[in-house]
């Protein structure tokens, strides 16, 4: 039987309270997105990710998170299904 992660055993004990709380820290929001702090961070900075300052500390609404990955992966639908063929031509060529 494989051995569980870190990350799985985090989510089944407290790790899944960052999917019960509508508003997350940075952590929590990293646990949430699959992503590093210091990524997220980035996003921030960049202003590819919605969030917003309460004092001095990040946080992210869980339910904009939702609709913000929505529509990220629907703009990459249409190239994802590109993809395979340019792979496919890739192959064939050599």
């Amino acid at each position: 039987m494989p051995q569980e992660t870190a990350a799985e055993t985090k989510l089944k004990g407290k790790g899944t309270m960052a999917d019960s709380r509508e508003v997350m820290n940075i952590r929590q929001a990293s646990q949430y997105l699959g992503v590093s702090p210091d990524t997220l961070y980035k996003y921030v900075g960049e202003q590819k990710i919605p969030a917003f300052k309460l004092g001095n500390r990040w946080r992210f609404k869980k339910s904009r998170l939702d609709q913000w990955m929505e529509e990220k992966s629907s703009e990459m639908e249409p190239q994802a299904r590109r993809k395979p063929r340019a792979a496919g031509k890739a192959a064939g060529s050599q």
